[in-house]
C-alpha cells in the first residue's frame, strides 16, 4: 500500500524514513494516519550506502525523517542521498525532518581558523535537493537564517510544560537556567509555568576542551525551592551533573532536569545515575535504548509534535500555533516512548 496521505486531488503526502530510528517514523506515521513509503537502503563493502524508493513520488509532497544520532555521519549521508534520489524523481517538495539536528552546537567560531558546520550542514541539504528543514529546539535559533529557504522550528517545551505540570509541586518551584545563555528560554518556562522564580548557574566553559565546563555559583534564591532545570540537550552530561550537584549542595529540596534532546554520549548514564537528580526529563528526538534508561528517568514522545508539524506544512497552515501545543487532535493518549 502506498504511504500517502490524501488531500486535494493534486496534492499528495509521502514520509520516508531513514534507517537511524525506524521506530520514531512508525509512531509519526501513527499519528497522521498513514504508512511509510518502502525504502530499499544497505550498505556495499566499502561503507557506501545505496537506496532507492519502492514507488513512484512523483508531484509529492515527500518529507524524509531522519534522526542524527548514533552514527551520525553516516545517518546524515544517507538523508542527504534519499533527498538526490527524490529530486531526481521529480517530488513537488522535499522537507527534511531532522528531529535533532547534528552538528547544530557548532554555530559559530570561538577561534580563528574553525569551521562553522552547523551552516555547512545546513548548505549540503540544499545542495542535495531539500525545500524545507523541520527541526525541534535547535541549539541557537538563528541558525535557521543558515538555510536558503523555510525552517520549521518546533518547540518540545509545550509538551514538557505539560509534564512538569503534573510532575512538581509549582507553589514551590524554582526554574533554573543552567547557564547565562539559556536565561532567555528559562525565562519563558517560568512566564509560562505562572511567573515562577528564575535562577541560574554561573559557568565558565573551557573552548579548547570538549563537553567541559566548571559550575562557579547561583545567582537567585534556590534554598529549600524545588528546582528545574531547563536545557536543549544532556550529551555527556558533565556539566549539567555539575549544575544538579550545586544545586543540591545550595539546599535545593529537590532537582527535576528537564530536557529536549538526550544523547547520552560515554559516561552521560552513569553521571545521571549518580548525579542526585530527583527525576530526569527527555524527549525521544533521539533513541534512548533500554539499557540507558534509569528508574527515575522520563522519555515523552515528540511524534504528535513531528506529524503536528508535518501536516500544518502540507495543508499550508500555520506552524507557528504549535508554539502553544498540540491541536486536540493530535495530544497523545500516551505521552510516553
Amino acid at each position: 500500500m502506498s504511504a500517502i496521505l490524501e488531500g486535494t486531488p493534486d496534492k499528495r503526502l509521502v514520509l520516508v524514513t531513514g534507517r537511524a530510528y525506524p521506530e520514531l517514523a512508525e509512531k509519526v506515521a501513527e499519528c497522521l494516519g498513514t504508512e511509510i513509503l518502502e525504502t530499499t537502503a544497505y550498505d556495499f563493502a566499502n561503507g557506501e550506502m545505496y537506496v532507492r524508493f519502492a514507488e513512484p513520488v512523483r508531484g509529492a509532497d515527500v518529507f524524509v525523517l531522519q534522526c542524527h544520532s548514533g552514527d551520525i555521519n553516516k545517518w546524515i549521508m544517507e538523508q542527504l542521498i534519499m533527498i538526490d534520489a527524490l529530486k531526481r524523481a521529480s517530488a513537488k517538495s522535499i522537507t527534511v525532518v531532522a528531529p535533532f539536528l547534528g552538528y547544530s552546537r557548532q554555530d559559530k567560531k570561538h577561534r580563528g581558523r574553525e569551521p562553522i558546520t552547523a551552516r555547512l550542514i545546513f548548505d549540503l541539504f540544499r545542495a542535495a535537493g531539500a525545500d524545507r528543514i523541520m527541526t525541534v529546539d535547535l541549539h541557537a535559533a538563528q541558525e535557521q537564517g543558515f538555510f536558503d529557504g523555510p525552517v520549521d522550528h518546533l518547540t518540545a517545551m509545550p509538551v514538557l510544560l505539560d509534564y512538569v505540570r503534573s510532575a512538581v509541586d509549582l507553589s514551590n518551584a524554582t526554574i533554573v537556567s543552567p547557564d547565562a545563555g539559556r536565561i532567555k528560554v528559562s525565562e519563558q518556562w517560568a512566564a509560562k509555568l505562572g511567573n515562577l522564580p528564575l535562577a541560574f548557574i554561573h559557568k565558565q566553559r573551557d573552548i579548547t576542551r570538549p563537553n567541559h565546563a566548571e559550575a562557579h555559583g547561583i545567582i537567585g534564591d534556590v534554598n529549600g525551592r524545588d528546582c528545574v532545570v531547563v536545557d536543549d540537550m544532556v550529551d555527556t552530561a558533565g556539566t549539567i551533573c555539575e549544575a544538579v550537584r550545586t544545586l543540591n549542595e545550595s539546599g535545593a529540596k529537590s532537582v527535576t532536569l528537564v530536557a529536549t534532546h538526550g544523547l547520552l554520549s560515554g559516561p552521560a548514564v552513569e553521571r545521571l545515575k549518580n548525579c542526585g537528580a530527583h527525576e530526569i526529563v527527555f524527549m525521544d528526538t533521539v533513541p534512548v535504548p533500554e539499557e540507558k534508561r534509569l528508574p527515575n528517568m522520563t522519555v515523552l514522545s515528540v511524534a504528535p509534535l513531528l506529524a503536528a508539524g508535518i501536516r500544518s506544512v502540507f495543508e499550508e497552515g500555520s506552524v507557528a500555533t504549535l508554539l502553544e501545543g498540540l491541536p486536540e487532535d493530535m495530544r497523545p493518549r500516551n505521552i510516553y516512548a
